[in-house]
């Protein structure tokens, strides 16, 4: 990609404060943007070869949305936990095996998606945002859900396809969970938490393709106050 394709690129986004380059084969943040630092609210360089985020990503203070879908990323840098303003974070299809210890930092993020990482545990970072609302992490390596979980405030929370056998009881005390994605994991009917079913928020468990029949789930005590649950949301949305 030439330079002055850049430029025309970057001249836009001054004006839009939207920077979108998407698919160029980049295999590097492009350094052109530390101009653009105080006007950008949105950066999308998904699909390319981008290996490291450079710790300039921190300066970018009025980020409110940040996709680096699909590219080779290992790890993210602390100063990404600077931006007080970023809502919406698109990780999807990178290997990243931990977030930064200050991720919890990131005190208006809304939306973070993280599928196919290579994650192998939910991060304890994530139960200090208090504004989550989505967290994919499907398409993981995790084999077990902590504790920290239950103090997470995501409204929906996407585990599919992960090599899960444990979930710590505390994820039905997550305050705000309505919608808990667990399918094609490794849990066998014993080992899911039955005040899942009893004494949650949870209206919406989505467990297909684990070690047990789906029939059997509804034979647990507590099926009856989850279906409640499910018909009361299901006539909320109608």
């Amino acid at each position: 990609m030439g330079n002055s394709a850049l430029k025309a690129h970057l001249e836009t986004a001054q004006k839009t404060g939207v920077f979108q380059l998407t698919g160029k084969g980049l295999t590097e943040f492009p350094e052109d943007l530390q101009k653009l630092t105080s006007n950008l609210r949105t950066i999308d360089l998904s699909n390319n070869k981008i290996e490291l985020l450079p710790p300039l990503i921190g300066k970018f203070s009025l980020l409110k949305s940040l996709a680096l879908n699909n590219n080779k990323l290992a790890a993210l840098p602390e100063e990404l936990c600077k931006l007080k303003k970023l809502e919406t974070l698109h990780l999807n299809g990178n290997h990243l095996r931990q977030l930064p210890a200050a991720f919890g930092q990131l005190s208006a993020l809304k939306t973070l998606s993280l599928s196919g990482n290579q994650l192998r545990t939910v991060p304890t970072q994530l139960s200090g945002l208090r504004h989550l609302d989505v967290v994919d992490l499907s398409k993981n390596q995790i084999q077990n859900v902590p504790d920290t979980v239950g103090e997470l405030q995501a409204i929906e929370l996407n585990l599919n396809q992960n090599q899960i056998s444990q979930i710590s009881v505390q994820i039905s005390h997550c305050p705000r969970l309505k919608v808990l994605r667990l399918e094609e994991n490794c849990l066998e009917l014993s080992m899911l938490p039955q005040s899942i079913l009893s004494d949650s928020q949870i209206s919406l468990l989505a467990v297909e393709g684990n070690l047990f029949e789906i029939k059997k789930l509804r034979e647990l005590e507590g099926y009856d106050k989850y279906m409640e649950r499910f018909t009361a949301t299901k006539k909320k949305f109608a």
